[in-house]
C-alpha cells in the first residue's frame, strides 16, 4: 500500500512541517537545460507535483522554491501554482532557506527541503525533512531523511507532498475529496 510501513521518526518529522521548500532543477524538473535555437530556456514540469503543490498549500503548508538558476519557465509555474515564495539566482541557498524561516516565524524543525545535487545539501542540513529525490547525487541521499522512489521531474516532489499530508493525518480526506 502507497505510504505504508515508514519509520515513526520520520512520520513525525513530516507531521511538524509548516514550510516546504523545493529545489528546481532535478527535483521539480528532470535536471535536463533544454534551450530552444534562439537560445530561450524552456523547463518540463510534473502535472502530479504541481497537484501535489497545490494540495500541500490547500491543507496549510506553504511551499517554496529555492533555486540557484534563473528562469522565466519557473516564475510562470510557480505563479500558475500560486506558490508566493519563489527565490531564484540562489547561489547560497542556506542563507536563503534560514531568511525564509526568519520571515515566516519558523523554527527548522518546521520546514522541509527537497533537493537532489550538492548546492541542496546545506540547507538539507538544517530542515527538520531533508528529502531526496530517488536520482539524488550520492552524498545528497545519505543526507536525506527520506528517498522518493520517483526520480526528480518524474513524480518525485509529489510524493514528498504525499508524505507531509499522510504524516499531518490528512492523507484520508484527500484521499476522500476525489472520489
Amino acid at each position: 500500500m502507497y505510504l505504508a510501513d515508514l519509520p515513526a521518526d520520520l512520520l513525525a518529522r513530516a507531521a511538524k512541517i509548516r514550510v516546504a521548500a523545493f529545489d528546481v532543477d532535478g527535483t521539480l524538473t528532470d535536471g535536463r537545460l533544454w534551450y530552444s535555437e534562439d537560445g530561450r530556456e524552456t523547463k518540463v514540469f510534473h502535472v502530479h507535483d504541481g497537484l501535489g503543490l497545490k494540495r500541500l498549500q490547500a491543507n496549510g503548508v506553504q511551499v517554496a522554491i529555492v533555486t540557484a538558476r534563473i528562469s522565466h519557465p519557473v516564475a510562470l509555474r510557480a505563479e500558475e501554482l500560486g506558490i508566493a515564495h519563489v527565490y531564484q539566482g540562489q547561489a547560497d541557498k542556506h542563507a536563503c532557506f534560514t531568511a525564509l524561516l526568519e520571515a515566516l516565524g519558523l523554527a527548522p524543525e518546521q520546514a522541509a527541503f527537497v533537493g537532489d545535487d550538492l548546492p541542496d545539501l546545506p540547507p538539507m542540513r538544517i530542515a527538520g525533512l531533508a528529502v531526496a529525490v530517488a536520482n539524488a547525487h550520492p552524498w545528497v541521499a545519505e543526507a536525506a531523511h527520506w528517498q522518493t522512489r520517483l526520480p526528480g521531474g518524474m513524480g518525485a516532489v509529489r510524493e514528498a507532498c504525499d508524505l507531509i499530508l499522510h504524516a499531518q493525518g490528512k492523507s484520508a480526506a484527500e484521499r476522500e475529496r476525489w472520489q
